[in-house]
């Protein structure tokens, strides 16, 4: 967790699991302590919602009780008398199997901002490592891009594309996980970059990948190559699932953003942007 007396009073993390995600136990108010001790500016909750979870692979549902969970949050948030700006989001699962049940929700516009993520392959998770057997890591890759492609192409209820480059994370060999830099998919990654503008949308640093390397989700070059064709959206998320991962690796990630030619990032209040410097 990143050092008190170094970190920028402005960042906000908007990737925060709570114990309203089935794989996490995290307590709100432990997530707002560590948030408050990093001298964080602000957090939102985005807990998962994912429609037609792969049963086969995990008995665990990940379908928000999405009146229940703003609710208790919101009944939290009021109480509240901390020195953060808390706000209350989701991150959705985004598949086309289900593109009309994503874009219709949250249709009485509770939340301040939703995660569009893409977690499965042809269904499968690459998380787990049954997903791997068998796999070319290269095919995988470019069938995981692939998705996230046809995911913009339909469902578009949604604020930022969270962690790009997720499936890396789990490539199971340490070696290849490290040689894998993505550049051999770049056309199709600028497309990818190049449709999230279009839309008006934007992407997100995910620090959690400095958990099985030196990169973040998506990589330096990804979000300098975001950048470079205009991007300007962009949030900044540990996707903590317990409180001690809170603001993990933010100052380096601000650095990273800076580095990348970026000014300020984004955070989301009723589903509309606001920009705060990190200069």
């Amino acid at each position: 967790m990143a050092n008190v007396s170094t970190i920028h009073p402005n960042l906000f993390d908007c990737h925060v699991h709570t114990h309203f995600s089935t794989d996490s136990d995290a307590d709100v108010k432990e997530i707002c302590t560590a948030a408050e001790s990093l001298g964080l500016r602000g957090l939102i909750f985005t807990d998962h919602n994912d429609f037609d979870w792969p049963f086969e692979e995990s008995s665990d549902e990940y379908q928000l009780p999405l009146e229940t969970y703003e609710n208790t949050l919101s009944s939290i948030v009021k109480s509240y008398n901390g020195p953060l700006d808390i706000r209350i989001g989701v991150e959705q699962g985004l598949q086309r199997s289900c593109c009309d049940r994503i874009n219709s929700y949250d249709s009485k516009n509770r939340l301040d901002f939703i995660i569009g993520s893409s977690h499965l392959v042809e269904g499968k998770d690459p998380y787990y490592p049954s997903f791997w057997e068998g796999k070319d890591v290269t095919k995988s890759i470019n069938l995981y891009l692939d998705t996230i492609l046809d995911n913009l192409d339909c469902c578009h209820n949604f604020d930022v594309y969270g962690h790009i480059d997720y499936i890396t994370r789990y490539i199971p060999d340490s070696e290849t996980r490290a040689k894998t830099n993505l550049k051999d998919c770049q056309d199709v990654i600028d497309a990818i970059l190049k449709k999230i503008i279009t839309l008006g949308k934007g992407i997100e640093l995910n620090t959690a990948g400095f958990k099985s390397g030196d990169e973040p989700n998506p990589r330096r070059w990804i979000l300098s190559r975001y950048r470079e064709l205009g991007g300007e959206i962009i949030t900044l998320g540990s996707d903590a699932h317990t409180p001690d991962r809170i603001g993990d690796h933010f100052e380096l990630a601000r650095q990273i953003l800076i580095d990348c030619g970026f000014k300020n990032i984004t955070v989301f209040k009723k589903r509309k942007p606001e920009f705060i410097s990190i200069l």
